[in-house]
């Protein structure tokens, strides 16, 4: 009897393949810093709700500053996903996020909303990289550079 779920073989039907010409983990800084842009201009957003909301009780100084410092700091981190470690720090961009209940609950919401994107941004990475190991990217399986220079 076979269960639900088939076991996946080790290696692709056409084996390891060899190393892609185009890093797909490069093209992923892209989508972090995508990613990390959108989420910035949501935060900066939140400064007109905590400006607003209750006739503008949670417009202190510590809170439109905790707002802004969150936002910028995405911004920033935009431009740096191709330091060692870029992933993790953005990760940790969302605890005071995911922690900002004290400014308004609206940060908190933004943060969980973030929070499930950057879970499933991890999901796709980890699937890239088994999909790597084993050798099911179609990538690894199509002429490499090296090989368009023998040719010639």
């Amino acid at each position: 009897m076979t269960s639900s779920k088939a076991r996946r073989p080790e290696t692709s039907p056409l084996g390891l393949g060899r190393e892609p010409v185009k890093d797909p983990l490069k093209g992923l800084n892209g989508v972090l810093a995508g990613t990390l842009i959108m989420e910035a201009m949501t935060i900066l957003l939140i400064l007109l709700v905590v400006l607003k909301v209750d006739g503008g009780v949670h417009w202190t100084t510590f809170n439109w500053l905790y707002v802004t410092v969150i936002g910028l700091a995405h911004v920033v981190m935009a431009f740096f996903q191709r330091i060692p470690g870029a992933l993790w720090i953005n990760l940790a961009l969302q605890i005071p996020l995911i922690f900002g209940f004290f400014v308004h609950w609206s940060v908190t919401a933004v943060g969980i909303m973030f929070g499930v994107v950057w879970f499933f941004i991890i999901r796709l990475r980890a699937d890239m990289l088994e999909r790597m190991k084993r050798g099911y990217l179609v990538t690894q399986h199509l002429g490499t550079a090296e090989d368009t220079t023998e040719e010639n």
